[in-house]
């Protein structure tokens, strides 16, 4: 926020300036619509600009041809709204609607709808988009940084969770409660738009969609997670096979930091899996739930693993 404002003023600055050099009618309009010009990002800045510019000039023409006709009275004001907004809408450039309604006023207020005044506000659209868009496009502030800090927070957060799985199913009497769950899904949306944010203010080539796939999967997994979470709840006795599985989720709690998919525990879980065919069946009906539980979580892991593996570098150890 507080370098958007900065942007906003040096953008108000030229454009107030520029306006003062070229002589225009009501040179601190440019500054106004400098003001409304300035955008987060580099894309949106231009398109933001390209539609203000397409709305006023319609205002304009629209505005014009009233004022000349009708004259300058408060109702055809009124009218010019009814008339302009619902095509605004209908072109999909509604972001412009003020900018043109600051144009048409201008004209309303001059009492004049001549080519001098329709020229006068043409220039200061210029003057103030340009302004703004020059701005834009010019500087913006690198997000890997923070996007960097979003990515160690949720793989140290996912780290934790993994850790309080296995210490449940080593032991069933230990309770955890699940305040990494909503940190970390907080900490992927918070990424997701820094993320879409970063590649919008890449021009060429729309930038490198790293870190949107990274937040995707990450959210992706999440959602593998909280499944995995209600079997772990289901786990009410402690089992070898439930220490078996504490295990894997205590290896993964360490290479989920990693950038690479290496398979390690991928293997261990087919492992697992020929080793629960080997073993007698539950003797009671306790047994068989919780086991059957934990069955499924093997399968859920398989399925949270598949995700990092579609989506990460591949190599030959577990991530």
């Amino acid at each position: 926020m507080g370098f958007r404002v900065l942007k906003t003023a040096v953008a108000v600055i030229i454009a107030m300036y520029l306006a003062y050099i070229l002589g225009v009618k009501t040179p601190a309009a440019a500054g106004l619509l400098a003001i409304l010009g300035i955008e987060v990002t580099k894309r949106k800045g231009i398109e933001s600009s390209l539609h203000r510019i397409a709305s006023s000039i319609l205002a304009l023409f629209i505005g014009s041809v009233l004022f000349n006709v009708l004259g300058f009275h408060i109702w055809v004001v009124s009218a010019f709204i009814l008339i302009v907004f619902p095509v605004l809408v209908r072109l999909r450039i509604t972001e412009g609607a003020v900018t043109g309604a600051v144009v048409m006023l201008h004209l309303y207020a001059y009492e004049s709808a001549s080519w001098a005044s329709v020229l006068n506000e043409l220039i200061l659209l210029l003057v103030g988009l340009g302004s703004a868009t020059v701005i834009n496009i010019a500087y913006m502030p690198k997000a890997d940084a923070s996007l960097t800090r979003h990515k160690q927070r949720i793989e140290s957060l996912f780290s934790d969770i993994f850790i309080n799985i296995a210490k449940h199913l080593r032991d069933n009497t230990v309770i955890w409660d699940g305040k990494e769950l909503l940190e970390v899904s907080e900490e992927i949306e918070n990424g997701a738009r820094l993320a879409k944010r970063s590649m919008e203010n890449t021009l060429l080539f729309r930038g490198d969609p790293y870190w949107r796939v990274y937040f995707y999967m990450r959210g992706e997994q999440l959602e593998s997670i909280h499944r995995m979470i209600d079997l772990v709840a289901q786990v009410y006795q402690s089992l070898p096979q439930g220490k078996w599985v504490a295990a894997i989720f205590e290896d993964i709690s360490q290479t989920v930091k990693e950038d690479y998919y290496t398979g390690d525990a991928e293997k261990e879980l087919q492992e697992l899996d020929i080793r629960y065919k080997g073993m007698a069946l539950p003797a009671t009906r306790e047994e068989f739930e919780v086991r059957s539980a934990i069955l499924q979580l093997n399968r859920e892991l398989m399925q949270y693993l598949a995700i990092a593996k579609k989506q990460k570098k591949q190599r030959t150890e577990a991530g």
